[in-house]
Order: C-alpha cells, then structure tokens, then sequence
C-alpha cells in the first residue's frame, strides 16, 4: 500500500495534516471522508530512491505545492469588482452555512479559506476581521461600493433587523439572493 499527505478539513472546520495508507488517491480521499474528514489536498508520498531523477521532481512539485507563494513584480492596474455570478454564489454558501449552524466568523473563516478569487477573499476576510471587532454584518460591506451595491447592503440590513429574537434565521440573505438572481438575469438581457 502507498502513504499518501493530506490537507483536510475535520467536523468544526479546522485544517487537518497527516498521513494515511491506502492503494490509490481515491482510496485514501474515501477513507478519509470515512473517518469525518473534507479532504482538501491528497498527494502520494515520494518513496522511489532520492537520487533517481523522477523522486526529485515529485519532491520538488510537493514542495511547491505547500510551501506559501511570495508577491513577485508591482501590479498597476488591480481588479477591485467582482462579478454578480461570484458574489451570488459566495452569498448562497454564506447562507447555507450559517442556515446549517455554523457561527457566521466561522461560516466567513471558511468561505475565505476556499476562495479562488482574490478580490472577494480579501474582502471576505477584511469583513470578518470588522465582525470580528465587533461590528454587526451589515456595517462592513457598506465600506465595499464596487462589490456590494447599496440594494446588497440595505438586504442585509432589513435581514439583520428582521431576525427572530432568539438570534435563528440568517441576516437578509434569501433576499439578496434574490436581488443578485434578478441583476444576474437583467445583465444576461441587457442589449
């Protein structure tokens, strides 16, 4: 049986590193789904001879894989919008999330975590810093005009007001979700 690495997530969302046995890569993804587990990376461990030329490349693109990526180079023109398809996806997971229970921080930790557009990781992640200090949610998307609209914010808003008292129910997403529908089928049409 080979080894394989792994980068998973557990039950609570934290990052998880370590080592099972298994006969291939999807093997090892279904035994580590068996044990509670939301695989998030899963290579197979380098065992041929160090001084064979194939074991170096397969420690060297290992090594790539997980070590961080410094910035190279100065970007003039950065992209600051985010396009309604993305925002509504990251608005219905947001939802989801915090329908299922998961704390709304958490549910934002985990959101960023997974992101693959730059633009609203960093701003998923400057929002739960701003939750994080205390702020309601509503407030901190009022300080993104170029990727949440005033209509977004002002859901959010009447989401948070409208809460049931025992705090259940999520703060104004079903609407947005709606209102983010509605723009992305106008700007399908739009001439």
């Amino acid at each position: 049986m080979a080894r394989f690495n792994y980068v998973a997530l557990d039950s609570r969302g934290q990052e998880a590193t370590g080592l099972v046995e298994a006969t291939s890569t999807n093997d090892a993804i279904g035994r580590l789904r068996q044990a509670g587990y939301f695989p998030t990376s899963v290579y197979e461990e380098a065992v041929a001879r160090s001084d064979s030329k194939a074991a170096r490349r397969q420690t060297a693109k290992i090594a790539r894989a997980t070590k961080p990526r410094a910035k190279t180079g100065i970007v003039l023109f950065q992209r600051t919008k985010v396009k309604p398809k993305i925002l509504m996806i990251f608005t219905r997971q947001l939802a989801t999330l915090i329908d299922s229970g998961l704390p709304l921080l958490r549910s934002l930790t985990v959101l960023a975590k997974q992101e693959r557009d730059k633009v609203l990781k960093n701003t998923i992640n400057k929002l739960s810093d701003s939750v994080q200090s205390g702020n309601t949610f509503s407030d901190p998307p009022a300080l993104h005009p170029r990727i949440f609209n005033n209509l977004y914010v002002n859901m959010v808003k009447a989401g948070e007001i409208g809460c049931d008292d025992n705090g259940s129910g999520h703060p104004g997403f079903s609407p947005c979700l709606h209102c983010a529908e509605v723009r992305s089928d106008l700007s399908r049409h739009a001439w």
